[in-house]
Formats: structure tokens, C-alpha cells, sequence
């Protein structure tokens, strides 16, 4: 099978010609540098992807708070983390890089929040 893939690693873009067969490939072109080639062999044999989203926060300044993955998770994983992460709801105040989900469904990412949300001040 052939296939074209714009590396995104680097500011290069360098669009890369693979073949492969059953996830072993057998040659790749156009890469002006390793990480290139490195790129496009997790591309084929283990696709994976980082997640950005947003979660409930209960009593907080603003209703939601960005989060993302610490690492990327395998691609066809997707759908199941976004699942868990739309149940998800914190409790303000939310600092930057807390820690909402530890080990989201055991793929060894965490889910952490991208945005300091401060607690909703009650005037009375």
C-alpha cells in the first residue's frame, strides 16, 4: 500500500511517500531528516493523539475549564476518553495543570486543565 503523509514534526512539512504492507514498511521518501521517518512509522503502525476539550466547573467564575492529555493517547482511544471527559465536572477554584484525571482509562495520560478558573465571588 502507498500513501502520502505531511510530516508535522517540524516547520519542514515535508510530504513523505510510504509504502507499506500489514504495518511494516518497506520504504519512505521525502523525509529531509529522522524525525521524519520516525514520524511517519508511529503514523502507520501506532497512531496517536493529544486532546483538547472542556469540563464543567461547578461554582467558578467562568462554567468551564479547558483540559488536555499529557501525552497522546492511541488514536483509536478517542472517543472512549472523550466519553470519560464529558462525565467530568470540578469543583472551582481550578489551577493550571491540575490534575482532573490521573491514568484517564489506564492509557498512562492525564487529563490536566489548561486554565486557572478562580472560585465565584457570592456578593451579598
Amino acid at each position: 500500500m502507498n500513501k502520502q503523509i505531511t510530516c508535522i514534526i517540524c516547520p519542514n512539512g515535508c510530504e513523505l511517500s510510504v509504502e507499506w504492507e500489514e504495518k511494516s514498511i518497506k520504504n519512505i521518501n521525502g523525509a529531509l531528516c529522522k524525525r521524519g521517518e520516525e514520524y511517519v512509522t508511529q503514523e502507520i503502525q501506532n497512531p496517536k493523539r493529544t486532546i483538547a476539550s472542556l469540563v464543567k466547573v461547578n461554582n467558578g467564575e467562568i462554567p468551564l475549564v479547558s483540559v488536555r492529555t499529557t501525552k497522546a493517547i492511541p488514536k483509536e482511544k478517542i472517543f472512549d476518553v472523550m466519553e470519560e471527559i464529558k462525565k467530568l465536572e470540578v469543583n472551582a477554584p481550578v489551577k493550571i495543570n491540575q490534575v482532573i484525571v490521573k491514568n484517564i482509562l489506564g492509557l498512562g495520560s492525564d487529563i490536566i486543565s489548561t486554565k486557572f478558573v478562580e472560585k465565584e465571588q457570592v456578593t451579598i
